[in-house]
């Protein structure tokens, strides 16, 4: 594929999560019979994101000492982590079974804070992160440096916070 195929791609993709999670978000989309594993989904999303970040951290001090192969295995691993994610994500938020935040006091707008930044660059990142995983696996080492002097310390602020949302929210799910 070309590179302007693989943008078209990256757009398309970020592009269609990005109208499905708003529609979920909607409550537009629901399930009539939610099965009992969902109400797992986000304490498994949780034990993803904080995989993600240690695997994140890690990556970035293995390219710090030039071993690029085991960067590229430990990113690999991450990229597919975090697409599980995303599926899982999307079918937690499919049922239609949110749960609200109830924290009182300083604690609310610390929550709603983190909440928000968490959500909008999760959309901001999941393009980043493909286009940079793209430049990564072509080897392309100019333009994909470039991209992840954005990518990852937005990924990694994302997997922390979506431990900490779920952390804040734990008590509040079914």
């Amino acid at each position: 594929m070309s590179d302007k195929a693989i943008f078209r791609l990256v757009w398309a993709v970020s592009v269609f999560v990005f109208v499905v999670v708003a529609l979920l978000q909607s409550g537009l989309i629901a399930w009539k019979v939610i099965p009992d594993w969902v109400f797992y989904l986000p304490k498994v999303n949780a034990m993803i994101n904080g995989t993600c970040t240690i695997l994140l951290i890690i990556s970035f001090f293995y390219i710090r000492k030039g071993n690029i192969g085991m960067h590229k295995k430990l990113n690999i691993i991450t990229f597919i982590l975090s697409s599980l994610f995303l599926v899982l994500y999307i079918i937690y938020h499919s049922t239609g079974n949110e749960a609200k935040f109830g924290g009182q006091g300083i604690i609310r707008p610390i929550y709603f804070f983190i909440l928000i930044t968490h959500i909008v660059l999760s959309a901001i990142v999941l393009p980043l992160v493909l286009f940079s995983f793209y430049r990564g696996m072509k080897m392309q080492v100019a333009k994909h440096r470039k991209l992840v002097r954005w990518s990852f310390p937005i990924w990694l602020y994302v997997t922390i916070t979506g431990v900490v949302v779920y952390l804040m929210m734990a008590p509040y799910y079914n």
